[in-house]
């Protein structure tokens, strides 16, 4: 099959993507770019002046998204929104939320050049803090223009005692002011996102790019833990109330509850853990961990979750520990338009590709706008599956393949 040359300018591509990793750089490859830091407002100020480049006006939005925007045929249809995120982890690499916010840049400065006015508008938007590490809560951006924030969402504080409220302020945001910056419900088409896929299938198959099928179930907790301190050297061990050992046991828990079945994709996690007093030699008499939970089979998550309760009650009353579980996140699998889909399929087999379906076990921002419209997603390769790591690559040749392809697609479902 004859392969189409790419509409896409691929060095300009890649210059963006590595201007933009030298903002919040360290080491060699990696980067750390705090969801709404100074580093994050100077990523937001060189992404927008690309914004700018490609025809769009930019607004930065109460919740912290940063909105590029070009207007169409008739400016009041439902807006096509492309988008991902330019906060990182804080031991992150550079393809990891920045590609799909300059491939949705790219594609709209292509439509540009290519002096094609679309019917609807386009807006390329950055979400304020989709990883969630800083704050313990993610995909704050896209749950906002949604209105979906939770309870308690503007309290969070991070390792520094800083509020997220405190920190939109910093960042020049209102939080009064978040109704300005929902979207009505009907106001969005659809939904495109591109991703490095974060997984091997893809590396292990040789292949440069996937259509994502849909996006797994989380299932977020904060579990606290209370026992009782004492001396570590006096206190014998049969009288401990020992928090840190109910929280060693429950992380085993959770990793064999999740392997029951060899063969499906669940997976659990204990990531962030904080003790009280911390010291070497006090028994530790508090633990709040969390719990990352995830499936693409709702049942099968949910009958893991209610065996994962009754083993943290078990252990808890083994060690004369009081418990709380705080519910963070908890949705169902979003699954991918199979209209979106297919003319992906379409566009990439003019392209010479073969791009098989893949389910996606991280979450993205595209979890959310799934609940306000029909959303598609595509997968570019990357080293060893390796992501949330410094060592994270993906090609400039997957990344312009990757490009082109939302950019055909994102033409079809314009004009």
């Amino acid at each position: 099959m004859k392969v189409e040359q790419l509409k896409i300018n691929s060095e300009r591509l890649n210059t963006h993507l590595q201007a933009l990793a030298e903002i919040g750089k360290i080491g060699e490859t990696g980067v750390c770019r705090p969801a709404l830091s100074s580093i994050e407002k100077e990523a937001f100020t060189l992404v927008g002046t690309w914004m700018k480049e490609a025809g769009m006006s930019v607004r930065i939005d109460h919740f912290g998204n940063l909105i590029g925007r070009m207007e169409g045929k008739d400016n009041k249809a439902p807006v096509l929104m492309i988008g991902s995120h330019l906060d990182s982890q804080p031991y992150g690499g550079r393809y990891d939320g920045p590609a799909g916010v300059l491939a949705g840049i790219e594609a709209v400065a292509t439509l540009k050049e290519q002096g094609i006015t679309p019917d609807r508008p386009i807006e390329v938007v950055s979400f304020c803090d989709e990883e969630g590490w800083r704050f313990n809560r993610g995909l704050f951006g896209s749950r906002g223009i949604l209105g979906k924030l939770d309870e308690g969402d503007l309290t969070r504080k991070d390792q520094d005692g800083i509020s997220r409220e405190q920190a939109l302020r910093d960042f020049g945001c209102d939080p009064g002011k978040f109704h300005e910056s929902q979207y009505k419900p009907g106001s969005i088409h659809a939904f495109l996102e591109l991703h490095i896929e974060q997984g091997p299938v893809l590396d292990k198959s040789n292949l440069p790019l996937g259509v994502v099928a849909g996006i797994s179930g989380p299932l977020w907790w904060t579990v606290k833990l209370k026992g009782f301190a004492g001396h570590a050297g006096s206190v014998p061990m049969a009288m401990r109330q020992d928090a840190m050992l109910g929280a060693s046991e429950i992380t085993l828990a959770l990793n064999r509850i999740v392997q029951q079945e060899p063969d499906a994709p669940t997976v659990g996690t204990v990531g962030h853990v904080q003790v009280f007093p911390n010291s070497r030699n006090i028994i530790a008499e508090e633990v709040t961990f969390t719990v990352d939970l995830r499936d693409i089979d709702q049942n099968r998550r949910d009958r893991y979750e209610k065996q994962l309760r009754r083993e943290i009650e078990k252990i808890c009353e083994k060690y004369q520990l009081n418990y709380e579980i705080q519910e963070d996140t908890n949705s169902e699998p979003r699954y991918c338009a199979d209209w979106i889909k297919k003319i992906m399929h379409s566009e990439s087999g003019q392209m010479g590709l073969k791009t098989p379906e893949l389910m996606s076990g991280p979450f993205h921002d595209a979890l959310m706008l799934s609940y306000a419209c029909d959303y598609g997603m595509i997968f570019v390769r990357c080293k060893d599956g390796i992501s949330h790591n410094p060592a994270e690559y993906s090609t400039p040749e997957d990344l312009a393949k990757g490009t082109e392809l939302l950019y055909r697609t994102m033409r079809r479902m314009l004009i």
